[in-house]
């Protein structure tokens, strides 16, 4: 038993922030209060927050076939530092995740190396190519817990229709990322004054749109669980309005850097700020933040993509997107904080509780008989980020350098610390 005392609990799903103390019992939380706490082994958190800890949709770890870039373990050990207890892992490896046995490899990988916990998603077709469906029912049965072709959009809506079909009737998750592929392949920004400054090739906001437009109306016709990887512009918005206002099953995410950086931040084409979908315009940005806030976006996520150091060191347009986002999603989503447009409880909501619960999992909350992942924070510390003091094997973050706030100071996994800072 552990008495976590004297804490400032952050509860997402009665969205308070009050002092008080946490009882843990083994691998679940057992009870809490605010009077005086019990008698018993305890940890005094110092008027510290302590909230659930993280559940990240849509972690790239690059096994199998990228082991350099970032192996379970490496992941494992930036989640802890980040505040991570469960990560969900994607499918776009060099061997995409699209067989039992390929899963089953990465599961059993995942269980060895990795300090959290680990989710799976598996490919929605084969090789990620979009012309035949994989298994959709041995995957599941293999523990895939979602099914996704990531940035590989399926352009064949026949294939996709008949896919989300048969998802719908094994009651599986499907995730899409909404984007015109054609009007999008190449782009390094969006379309504006900026990028034409630059001379950078561009994407209209309006790709998006026309992306979410086409899956939600395969949502319509086939009634499948349907998740929204990220959604990145204000023109977007009106459409997830009304899909959620039809009853549609369907939640959406946005990637912690759309929410903190905007398309200029990639100056004098800076490669770490290189990210798919390109940054946006800082409308957009505020746009996206007050969605998190009225819970139209229902999640954040990190979108942690590592990328090794040649395939960044090269021109804009050249140069892989992608950034690792594992460590720096809790101090870059507490500038939001810092900034009176997120509260702590709403940032948990779209960082714990939602994704657990869009995944059926019990985590994400400090309610009696959920699991003990716990994240122990300090979000007033400053700091400045050394992406080479990052645990992550790749080190491309667009906040190298950056003045931050917000020291994780402890990680527990069912009750267990695993990391103390």
């Amino acid at each position: 038993m552990t008495i976590f005392t004297n804490a400032r609990l952050i509860d997402p799903e009665t969205q308070t922030d009050e002092i008080g103390w946490l009882r843990v019992e083994g691998p679940t939380i057992a009870e809490r209060g605010t009077g005086t706490p019990p008698m018993g082994e305890s940890i005094d958190c110092g008027g510290k927050c302590l909230a659930p800890g993280i559940v990240d949709l849509g972690v790239k770890v690059s096994e199998p076939g990228e082991r350099h870039k970032e192996s379970f373990a490496s992941a494992g050990r930036a989640a802890a530092a980040g505040g991570v207890t469960t990560i969900v892992t994607r499918p776009d490896t060099i061997n995409a995740i699209d067989t039992p046995e390929v899963l089953e490899f990465v599961r059993r990988r995942a269980a060895t190396d990795a300090i959290v916990k680990v989710k799976h998603m598996s490919a929605l077709t084969k090789g990620r190519d979009g012309r035949e469906m994989v298994e959709i029912g041995f995957m599941l049965d293999a523990g895939a817990a979602a099914f996704t072709d990531c940035d590989h959009v399926v352009t064949d809506t026949k294939v996709l229709q008949r896919a989300l079909t048969y998802a719908k009737s094994c009651g599986a998750l499907v995730i899409g990322h909404p984007q015109e592929p054609t009007l999008s392949k190449g782009a390094a920004a969006t379309s504006g004054k900026f990028a034409a400054l630059r001379g950078l090739p561009s994407v209209s906001p309006m790709a998006e749109r026309m992306g979410l437009d086409r899956d939600l109306a395969l949502v319509e016709m086939t009634g499948v669980r349907y998740h929204f990887d990220q959604v990145t512009t204000a023109r977007a918005l009106p459409a997830l309005e009304r899909g959620k206002a039809n009853g549609f099953d369907i939640t959406a995410g946005v990637s912690i850097h759309h929410l903190t950086l905007n398309e200029l931040d990639v100056g004098d084409y800076r490669t770490f700020f290189k990210v798919k979908p390109p940054l946006r315009a800082e409308e957009d940005r505020l746009a996206m933040v007050d969605a998190v806030a009225s819970g139209l976006i229902d999640i954040i996520c990190s979108m942690h993509t590592p990328q090794d150091e040649e395939s960044k060191r090269l021109p804009f347009e050249e140069a892989a997107s992608g950034a690792v986002a594992l460590e720096t999603m809790l101090p870059a989503a507490l500038r939001l904080y810092h900034a009176g447009q997120l509260t702590l409880p709403e940032l948990f909501r779209a960082m714990a509780l939602n994704p657990a619960k869009r995944l059926g999992l019990n985590s994400g909350r400090l309610s009696d008989g959920a699991p003990a992942d716990l994240v122990l924070f300090d979000p007033d510390a400053p700091f400045v980020l050394d992406r080479f003091a990052l645990r992550s094997k790749s080190k491309n973050t667009p906040f190298d350098g950056a003045r931050m706030q917000g020291k994780i100071k402890g990680t527990w996994v069912d009750g267990l610390r695993v990391y103390e800072g």
